[in-house]
């Protein structure tokens, strides 16, 4: 089966792509649009595109879902799971939540000496942070266990 991992943020939102023969997982881009431009709509279509680029009509996306370091889920989370309920019937494909704690650090470790500038890792971070969270839920499906226990269906 193949991925799309999706990284939510405000300003920025990371792509990742992978599959579960493989287990290759691929930090995409970052997509530089806002969520809070005209209502998401720009944003949503913008992913829409990258869906059908990727993965054309068959797939299944993960999602990042932004947990309180104590595993319960605020404001933000909420409003994760309602523009991926958007997502998913704009593209017509299945979406999982991955808990996404602690991937923006674990990819700046992985770039801290990497040699890159400032604004490099900063155009990298998201789509290696969706990486991540794919790298997550691929270990996740193969050994049975759910990766985040509030995963579910966005529709």
């Amino acid at each position: 089966m193949r991925y799309l991992a999706i990284d939510l943020g405000d300003k920025r939102t990371g792509l990742a792509s992978g599959d579960s023969i493989t287990r290759i997982v691929t930090p995409l881009e970052v997509l530089e649009v806002s969520i809070a431009a005209r209502g998401g709509e720009e944003l949503l279509g913008t992913i829409a595109r990258k869906v059908r680029e990727h993965l054309g009509d068959s797939g299944t996306l993960v999602v990042g879902l932004p947990l309180n370091m104590d595993g319960s889920e605020g404001q933000r989370a909420k409003s994760v799971r309602a523009f991926t309920a958007r997502i998913a019937a704009a593209t017509g494909l299945p979406t999982v939540f991955q808990d996404e704690r602690l991937t923006s650090v674990e990819a700046d470790w992985s770039m801290a000496r990497s040699g890159m500038t400032h604004r490099e890792k900063k155009e990298r971070r998201d789509a290696l942070a969706a990486a991540v969270l794919l790298r997550d839920h691929l270990a996740g499906v193969s050994t049975g266990a759910s990766a985040d226990d509030g995963a579910d269906d966005a529709d």
